[in-house]
């Protein structure tokens, strides 16, 4: 479980969770290129993201098929997926970003919740948990 205590102890731009890292683009092109179905969530360690991150940590032995990452945003790496987004604004963190098959099929801003998670999870990856 993600703490917010990590943001005022840690560096700000290092993200800690238990989710594979993204650090370079080409990690990134990596991951959406050697796996089926994935999510990519960008963000800080902040209010905003922290619980996203939480969710998705859970999510992971619930949607088996699915690889989960995380990605600094403060990393200038990570242009790599925010220039693919059409609109983003960092107002909205994090930026979710959902692949099939190296595609980006979906973008989601700013902090969801677990229900507005798996209804975006279940509609792209054609999967049936409920949560």
């Amino acid at each position: 479980m993600v703490s917010l205590l990590c943001h005022f102890k840690c560096k700000i731009a290092m993200l800690y969770t238990n989710l594979k890292h993204i650090e370079t683009a080409s990690d990134y092109a990596k991951a959406i290129e050697n796996n089926v179905n994935v999510v990519i969530i960008c963000g800080r360690m902040d209010i905003s993201c922290i619980p996203v991150f939480n969710i998705v940590e859970e999510f992971e032995s619930k949607y088996k098929k699915v690889n989960f990452y995380d990605m600094e945003l403060d990393n200038p790496e990570s242009d790599v997926l925010k220039n693919v987004v059409e609109y983003y604004d960092i107002q909205n963190m994090p930026l979710i970003g959902y692949f099939r098959n190296g595609n980006l099929i979906e973008v989601s801003l700013g902090c969801q919740t677990k229900q507005q998670m798996s209804i975006v999870l279940n509609k792209v990856f054609g999967a049936t948990v409920n949560v």
